[in-house]
């Protein structure tokens, strides 16, 4: 519960402001636009912006009446905000009210009675540009800057071949030129009757994406350390473009990445040998499809950078989070600003299910020993920062067969050093110890057998039935009976048969 106190020591800033009573009611709507257009925000009507004295609402009904007014009459189109009281004692010694308004970030692009548009910035309301503008309507999803026409582009810069396979996939039966014409408005007629190609149709189906969006391609840069550097000092090892459609971008991409990749491979508790990757495979594939399908191709000034350190994979897309996501929420929220693109790399299954990526993706890393993704924004550049994976039992990477585009870099270890496999033994009873803390407080008692299934899982999140079956000495259907029985309570199944992981349910 939120007290005077509160509201009084609270700094203003990018969610939060103090008002006068006394305020315009054109100024008050500059803030709660500003707030809508951002992040939300709350409003403390009743405290003097300029030296915090507390005035209250309470000996200005009139006034007050006008401001509770300002959100519907003054805003275009309605802010939702909520409105709250808080009594205080102002500073006339008076039992008095303060007004707190709360409202919340919204969908739409909103503007005040002169047809204004302000975004909050750090503690300012600022005034949007006519470019700005336009911007936050595509990154609210107002508008697709995929449905824009493309200046001089016409039907000959399409690839009529690509467009008869997407038609193929998706059970089209007409010929590929009325598949543009009647879906998605790839190809729309103007009111001078001229055909018009979209942003989509370029960007998925031209035979030179580049022509028309020259910064609309995916460089790879690999640097050696953890920093960049230039100069006398710099430190690239690989600097590698990709062009063409996007789907040609993102396949040609991960194939790189891939070839990149280390893998770890170690001596496992349970006797068989574990491997681990630098980044899993469908970490590394879903945050280049991300960046591609979700870019905004509108800002053409530079392309998605992918950047290789020795701890880290960077993502930077042109662009910030689009729409209601936020990082507190990317887990859960589901937001597209080029739907159709998202709808494309979908019937190529590059797009598994609309929403669940990001979470997997976090479910990937934890499983295997690393932090979350940390999203932040740098102007108009969306940055991701991949961790790479640590290996579970520290120093057990100096007894490793290392991988890397297939070929053995450095020479197997046979034998693993007894510290490195007393440390390995250590996190994994730990984390096993937790598991039996969870079974013993639900009154279950958890046989041998899962026991060493559940600890397998644990050094291994990959591990398959047929090696499972080598560890205990039974047949696949017990393995699988044992499984089904703690399925939904002590682990879960995340992607497929072949392609998932095994994920510990702790809680």
């Amino acid at each position: 519960m939120i007290t005077l106190n509160d509201i009084l020591s609270r700094e203003e800033g990018q969610t939060f402001d103090c008002k006068s009573i006394q305020v315009d009611p054109k100024a008050l709507a500059v803030s709660i636009v500003a707030f809508a257009n951002a992040d939300g925000g709350l409003i403390a009507i009743g405290i003097s912006d300029k030296n915090r004295r507390v005035e209250g609402v309470d000996q200005c009904l009139d006034k007050l009446n006008d401001l509770l007014r300002v959100p519907f009459d003054f805003c275009n189109p309605s802010v939702p905000v909520s409105c709250r009281y808080l009594s205080c004692t102002d500073q006339n010694g008076n039992s008095n009210r303060v007004l707190l308004m709360d409202i919340p970030a919204s969908m739409f692009l909103h503007t005040n009675q002169a047809d204004e548009a302000f975004m909050r910035v750090g503690d300012k309301s600022r005034k949007l540009t006519f470019d700005e503008r336009v911007q936050l309507m595509y990154d609210k999803g107002e508008r697709f800057y995929e449905d824009t026409a493309v200046y001089g582009a016409a039907i000959n810069d399409i690839d009529m071949k690509a467009v008869a396979e997407y038609a193929d996939l998706v059970g089209y039966g007409k010929t590929p030129l009325e598949y543009l014409r009647e879906n998605n408005n790839f190809l729309t007629t103007n009111k001078n009757g001229e055909e018009e190609v979209s942003v989509a149709c370029v960007l998925l189906f031209g035979k030179n994406p580049q022509k028309f969006f020259p910064r609309a391609r995916t460089r790879f840069i690999r640097y050696e350390g953890v920093d960049e550097r230039v100069g006398a000092e710099m430190n690239v090892i690989k600097d590698v473009t990709f062009e063409g459609t996007i789907l040609s971008q993102i396949r040609k991409t991960i194939e790189f990445i891939e070839s990149q990749v280390r893998e770890h491979t170690f001596l496992g508790q349970a006797g068989l040998f574990v491997t681990r990757r630098d980044y899993p495979k469908f970490v590394v594939q879903e945050m280049t499809v991300n960046a591609c399908c979700h870019r905004a191709y509108n800002i053409k000034g530079t392309e998605i950078q992918i950047k290789m350190f020795d701890n880290r994979l960077v993502f930077e897309s042109p662009g910030r989070l689009p729409g209601q996501v936020k990082p507190a929420n990317i887990r859960t929220t589901h937001f597209s600003r080029n739907p159709k693109i998202a709808a494309f790399l979908k019937a190529y299954h590059f797009v598994k299910e609309f929403g669940e990526g990001v979470d997997r993706i976090c479910r990937e890393l934890l499983a295997n020993g690393a932090a979350e993704p940390k999203y932040h924004t740098d102007d108009f550049i969306l940055k991701v920062s991949v961790p790479k994976v640590i290996e579970l039992g520290g120093d057990v990477t100096d007894n490793v067969v290392e991988k890397v585009a297939g070929n053995v870099v450095e020479k197997v270890v046979e034998k693993v050093t007894e510290k490195s496999k007393a440390k390995l033994a250590e996190k994994h009873q730990k984390m096993l110890g937790k598991l039996l803390e969870k079974a013993k407080s639900n009154g279950d008692k958890l046989s041998n057998t899962r026991i060493t299934i559940l600890g397998a899982m644990i050094e291994n999140p990959y591990i398959t039935i047929h090696e499972l079956t080598k560890i205990l000495g039974i047949k696949d259907v017990s393995v699988w009976r044992n499984i089904e029985a703690m399925r939904g309570n002590y682990l879960r199944r995340i992607g497929s048969d072949k392609g998932g992981f095994w994920e510990i349910i702790w809680k």
